[in-house]
């Protein structure tokens, strides 16, 4: 699963690296926690690539209730084109989640330990993600969720599960809003190379929800 991320760094530099058009309120993290609104791309029919804020969690269109978002941080990979909950956004609303790193816990004698991933080269990762907008409560509200897929040699000395995290030969494919084939998407939705991935464990200090988010957190543990 993917249950707490980072971004960090500045807009600028995300934009940049993204080829983004249009700008956000931004904010670095380092403790990013579902039912929080966090970045998000999308992209329009030309393929020019947009930065949003989603909140954390999908709510289906159909949804009766917003509190199934609580249950929907993730999306399993494996299931991800056929789930009622996910099938609809996976064909037509599927946006990139970019971050610095993310957490992981690994029980270690009966203690969960939590370790930091990030990539080698130090740029942001590009989460596979989807939308959806539901109006239940008049209002429209933006929410999203993480792909996750089995984990890679890397990974699976730490969980089982890992977030899907897009090559950038990959971007444009998985936003188009006009592929909608199943055979064509599900191909990237694998495991990421191992040898570009870095993680060591960090503070437990991370479990401090809304109370820590600052950079060292992602520091290794002393």
């Amino acid at each position: 699963m993917c249950g707490r991320f980072v971004l960090a760094g500045t807009y600028r530099a995300l934009a940049e690296h993204f080829d983004l058009s249009g700008d956000i309120e931004f904010s670095p993290s380092w403790n990013i926690a579902p039912s929080t609104r966090i970045c998000s791309i999308t992209a329009d029919k030309e393929g020019h690539r947009h930065p949003g804020l989603m909140k954390w969690g999908l709510i289906p269109s159909w949804a009766k209730e917003a509190s199934i978002g609580h249950k929907l941080a993730n999306a399993r990979g494996e299931t991800v084109a056929e789930k009622p909950s996910f099938r609809s956004a996976f064909r037509q609303r599927r946006c990139i989640i970019p971050a610095t790193g993310f957490y992981e816990w690994k029980s270690e004698q009966g203690v969960k330990q939590p370790w930091y991933v990030s990539l080698k080269s130090g740029k942001p990762m590009a989460f596979a993600g989807l939308w959806e907008t539901w109006h239940g409560e008049g209002e429209g509200i933006t929410t999203c969720c993480i792909i996750t897929t089995a984990a890679n040699a890397l990974m699976e000395t730490i969980h089982d599960r890992m977030p899907v995290i897009l090559g950038r030969d990959q971007w444009s494919a998985w936003l188009s809003p006009q592929l909608h084939d199943a055979d064509t998407l599900l191909p990237l939705i694998r495991p990421h190379d191992p040898a570009s991935m870095q993680a060591w464990p960090v503070s437990r200090e991370v479990n401090r929800v809304g109370l820590r988010d600052d950079a060292g957190l992602v520091d290794p543990a002393k």
